[in-house]
């Protein structure tokens, strides 16, 4: 079988390519190569991206038995663990997602609005006039608080932070996952591989403490945190999930729903203020009428141009056609969330940011996919709505802020996300419990 042509070059050099500017590099290999190319990517082999919404539908709505989704994800089970939800396939993973899902459903997340709020809020106050801060640094503390209250149901100071500092060691680490499982291994205290582990094993034993404090906690049956529930749930034999099932999920919560939130966080921050207007529209909107709906239209445009994730990711277990190629067993089939998200068929002037597209109606299936599709779609996908939208209103509301750097920061690949180069740095220009309203023209 003949693969759709692509770059050429050596694995390696297409790998830094991408490493250092990955929007810029897949944009221009889509000019150049069409809706479907191939890339070899050192340490994750041949992979072949598709940019066409209709052949991205069919491989995540159709069937699914030689899409292995978990396969793919594989490189990341040091970390997250053979029970996680990311890197299963087939039974094992409908059962993990049908236990995953009650808790993270509309009407549960509703509740943690206002958990989220308060917690903003607390941040926000910390900040004075002259300031300097790194944005995504401070939504990475943010959002951690917020999953270990959401998901870990912990509330304690003293035990966030010990939370904080041995899962924020293991996340950090995890650009280990991309080297060879050789140089992965555990050779002694100051090897690379020994770090990990022992960083490993320390979160490791703090979660697993969490989790039997829970499981012999007299009020379970009353919490609504995410931990809670699980342990209530039961599957259709009437199973719970193990202590081992449960720490896999919880670190994977972690993994998927603070980092990346966190992130998101800071491109939305960055787009508003360097978009003439919109973070005085924004502003506006919120104390007019809450915001809900330009709120909403803004974190949707954030995840279109700016998304964490550049790619879904499947594994052919068999030959397969896919936007008309005859790609063989064994490729890695990557659904581009970037380049569908970009295309002037389905957003007119892509590469600008405007909210209002997203005020100003439906967008085609599978043409907005910073979540994923089909059955492999973004479990916390909710939470990480309202986790943007909340921090957002209260943000806006009460700081203005003014970036650093003349330009925008570059978007680089930090482990396997995309994240600005440099966290957006920023000063405090102004904060307040609710700051005056910004004369717009």
């Amino acid at each position: 079988m003949v693969l759709p042509p692509g770059p050429r070059g050596p694995a390696a050099l297409l790998t830094l390519a991408f490493a250092a500017r990955p929007l810029d590099t897949l944009v221009r290999w889509h000019r150049r190569y069409g809706d479907v190319f191939t890339v070899p990517f050192l340490g994750f082999g041949t992979g072949v991206y598709v940019a066409d919404p209709a052949a991205i539908r069919d491989l995540m709505t159709g069937d699914q038995s030689d899409l292995l989704a978990g396969e793919a994800n594989s490189f990341l089970t040091p970390i997250l663990g053979e029970g996680s939800v990311l890197v299963l396939d087939g039974p094992e993973h409908l059962r993990q997602r049908r236990l995953l899902l009650p808790p993270f459903q509309g009407s549960r997340v509703a509740g943690f609005r206002a958990l989220i709020r308060e917690v903003a809020e607390r941040e926000v106050d910390t900040w004075r006039p002259g300031q300097r801060l790194v944005l995504r640094a401070r939504m990475r503390a943010l959002t951690f608080e917020i999953i270990c209250r959401a998901v870990f149901g912990v509330t304690d100071p003293v035990r966030v932070e010990r939370l904080r500092t041995a899962l924020t060691a293991v996340l950090d680490s995890a650009s280990i996952l991309l080297v060879g499982e050789t140089l992965r291994r555990d050779l002694g205290r100051w090897s690379p591989g020994g770090r990990f582990a022992r960083r490993l094993r320390a979160a490791d034993a703090l979660l697993y403490a969490e989790i039997a404090a829970r499981r012999r906690a007299g009020d379970l049956d009353e919490r609504e945190d995410v931990l809670s529930l699980l342990l209530r749930a039961r599957d259709e034999e009437g199973r719970g999930m193990t202590d081992r099932e449960l720490r896999d999920e919880l670190i994977t919560m972690l993994a998927a729903g603070h980092e990346t939130t966190a992130t998101a966080l800071a491109f939305a921050l960055e787009l508003l203020l360097r978009t003439p207007g919109e973070y005085d529209r924004l502003r506006s909107a919120v104390a007019a009428d809450g915001g809900d709906a330009r709120l909403d239209a803004v974190a949707r445009e954030t995840l279109r141009l700016r998304p964490v994730i550049d790619a879904a990711e499947r594994t052919l277990t068999r030959p397969r056609r896919v936007a008309g190629w005859e790609l063989p067993a064994g490729v890695k089939v990557y659904p581009a969330i970037v380049l569908v998200q970009r295309r002037a068929d389905l957003y007119p002037d892509p590469e600008a940011f405007r909210p209002e597209r997203f005020l100003e109606g439906g967008v085609e299936s599978y043409a907005w996919l910073p979540f994923g599709g089909g059955i492999r779609r973004c479990v916390g996908a909710a939470l990480a709505q309202a986790e943007l939208t909340e921090v957002l209103r209260v943000v806006v509301s009460r700081a203005e802020l003014t970036p650093v750097r003349a330009a925008a920061d570059p978007v680089v690949l930090r482990g396997i996300t995309l994240a600005p180069r440099h966290g957006v740095p920023v000063t405090v220009t102004r904060v307040g419990a609710r700051l005056p309203e910004p004369a717009l023209a």
